[in-house]
C-alpha cells in the first residue's frame, strides 16, 4: 500500500513557493505554482543542496544557491549548472491535505 506523507494543507503552501516533505530516505519539494500541486526530489542536483529553499518561474523550480533550474512536471534540468535531473513524485489532495507519495523502488 503507498504512503502519501502530508505535505501541508491545501491552500498552505505559498503561491510560487516549495515546501519540504520527508519522505523514507529523501525529501520532496512540494510545490505550488499558482494553485497546482506537484512535487520532486528536494535535491539539486549541481551540488547536493535543498530546492525547497528556493522558488517557481512558471513550472521551473530555482535552486536558491546557484540558479539551476528543474522542471516540476518531469524533473529535468533545464538551466546549468544542473545537467542531471532529479525525481518527481505523485502528488494528491485528499480532504484538504496534499499528500506527495513516495514511488520510487
Amino acid at each position: 500500500m503507498s504512503q502519501w506523507p502530508k505535505a501541508a494543507r491545501a491552500g498552505q503552501i505559498a503561491n510560487r513557493r516549495c515546501t519540504v516533505v520527508a519522505l523514507n530516505g529523501a525529501d520532496a519539494a512540494a510545490c505550488n505554482p499558482d494553485g497546482g500541486h506537484f512535487a520532486l526530489e528536494d535535491l539539486c542536483t549541481h551540488l547536493g543542496r535543498d530546492l525547497s529553499g528556493g522558488w517557481l518561474e512558471g513550472d521551473r523550480a530555482v535552486c536558491p544557491w546557484h540558479m539551476a533550474k528543474f522542471s516540476i512536471r518531469t524533473g529535468k534540468a533545464l538551466e546549468a549548472p544542473a545537467y542531471a535531473g532529479v525525481h518527481t513524485f505523485p502528488v494528491r489532495i485528499r480532504d484538504g491535505i496534499i499528500g506527495v507519495c513516495d514511488d520510487r523502488e
